[in-house]
Parts: structure tokens; sequence; C-alpha cells
């Protein structure tokens, strides 16, 4: 295939030039690529039988002990299940409220904290300072201990307006939770090369044009995976406002189980947490490998 230049002044087109396509593949090319499809076909119906069957065997395990008729059915009631199922599920609404809430405030939290710890200058060291012993105290208190502080403590003060306990839950989310996503954004800002820096600000830019403009849009690439995975973390973490009396899913399940004397609730919010977790937790896995085969163009023979 052929394509015309342009024309000269005379009017006469110029010469053509043909334009570049790829070649075909090889034979041996494509003898390659049938023998990865089939190599990728048969270890795919190796992972199946193999997983089935190791399933299996665990299931025949399981059901043989002594004691699998007691477990059955102080656990996996289905009577149980099926009446605990709309107060479990209402209170796993309010956990995915906090959830909502919780990532919002972690986000932007978190971010300022990076920005503070990556400031310049000796003006800046009060805040450097204050941010870098933020991130020590909470990343080292558990978050158990932390809902309690603030939630039992902060209230005691009486100089906030009388909030839910959902609400507090959500704070002390916020401030664990910050401290742990702080430093995923500021190793996320460190890993971007200097140089990146160097030419923006060469351009004009200002500081703060630079780190919105040039240095958090890469570092977001590079750490969007461990965000996720904190992300859902704080997914399991977030049953824990139960222990400031939310009804929440977890809370739930304990007054199902006190009413029935049957564990089948806690069963049933552990479930229902899991597939709440699932799409992140395979979202999170696409990502990571999306990432690793950009960065790896080229380099497979």
């Amino acid at each position: 295939m052929t394509t015309t230049l342009g024309r000269s002044r005379s009017g006469d087109p110029l010469p053509t030039a043909p334009l570049s396509t790829s070649p075909p593949p090889s034979e041996n090319e494509l003898g390659r690529r049938a023998f990865r499809q089939r190599q990728t076909g048969r270890a795919v119906l190796i992972s199946v039988v193999s997983t089935l069957v190791f399933a299996a065997l665990v299931w025949l395990f399981v059901v043989n002990t002594p004691g699998w008729a007691a477990v059955r059915k102080s656990f996996f009631d289905p009577a149980v299940a099926i009446k605990a199922w709309p107060r479990v599920f209402e209170g796993l609404l309010l956990n995915i409220q906090v959830l909502i809430f919780a990532a919002l405030g972690v986000l932007i939290f978190s971010l300022i904290l990076a920005t503070l710890r990556t400031l310049r200058g000796p003006v800046f060291f009060p805040l450097r300072a204050l941010a870098a012993g933020y991130t020590d105290l909470f990343r080292g208190v558990p978050l158990l201990i932390v809902l309690y502080l603030v939630g039992f403590g902060l209230p005691g003060l009486d100089i906030f307006p009388r909030m839910p306990v959902a609400f507090w839950g959500t704070v002390a989310l916020i401030l664990t939770y910050s401290a742990y996503v702080s430093e995923v954004w500021r190793a996320g800002i460190e890993a971007v090369h200097p140089s990146q820096v160097l030419a923006a600000r060469s351009l004009g830019l200002s500081h703060g044009q630079t780190l919105r403009r040039v240095v958090l849009p890469q570092a977001l690439r590079k750490v969007t995976p461990a965000l996720m995975n904190d992300f859902v973390a704080m997914q399991k973490d977030v049953g824990l406002i139960s222990v400031l009396g939310a009804v929440d899913a977890v809370r739930a399940a304990q007054i199902e189980t006190a009413a029935s004397f049957n564990f089948t609730p806690y069963v049933l919010a552990g479930l229902l947490f899991v597939l709440l977790a699932l799409p992140m937790i395979r979202l999170t896995d696409w990502i990571t490998a999306r990432m690793r085969r950009r960065e790896q163009i080229g380099s497979l023979v």
C-alpha cells in the first residue's frame, strides 16, 4: 500500500512512499502461540481437577470427625441463619455506611499527612515533626484501644454535641488508618524520580502545582495496589465499631446468638463481610497483574 506525500508547486503529485506494515507472523511464531495455548488449557484443567480433589478430601475429613454433628448444629444451622438474616443484613448496611465515610476521610487526611512529611526546609520542621509523631503514635496503638478512647473519651469531655456511636467509630477508623495510608502515599511520592520535580520547577510550576500535576499522578499509579489492600483491611476492621454499642452486623449477630444459643449468626456475618470484600480483592489482584504486565512489556522471550 502506498500514500501520496503531497503535491509540488506545479501541482504534480510528489512520489509516493509505501506505508509501514508489520509483517505476518512466521510459521515458528504460530507454532509457539499454539503451543502456549495448549499449555495454558492444560494448566487450567489440572488446576480445576486438583482443586476439586483437594476440596473433596477436606470435606470428607471434616464430615467424618467425631464432633462434626455438634459443630454443624451449632455453627451451620440454616433455620437460624434465615431467622437472623434481616437483622444481620441491616447491621451490615451500617458497616457499609461507616466504611464509605471512613474511606473518604482516610483518603483526604492521609494525603495531607503525607504532604506535610514531604515538605522541605527548616521552617516546616514543626509540621514534619507533628506529622511524623502522629503516624508513629497511631501506627503503634491498636485500633481497639483507639475505638475505646475516641468512643468513650471524647464524648466524656462534654465539648462535643451528642453524636451516634457510629460517628465516633468512623472518627477512630480515620485516625488509625490515616497513619498507615499516609506512609503509603509518602512512599509513592518519594518513589517519583527527582528529575520530574526539577523539570516541573524549571518550567515555572510552583511547589503545589508540581505536587498536584506531576508528582501525585505518578505516585498514585505506584501505590494503587497498596491503597486498595488497606481498603480491604478496613472493610474487616469496620466491624469493630460494635464494641462501642453500634448495632452493626457483628453486634446483630451477637444479639441473635444470645437469643438462639447458636453461633450460626456469627458465621452469617462473617460470610457477608467476605462477600463485601471479594470484589475489591479481585479488583486489587487484577490491577496489580495489569501493572506488572505493563512494567514487563518486552522482557519476556
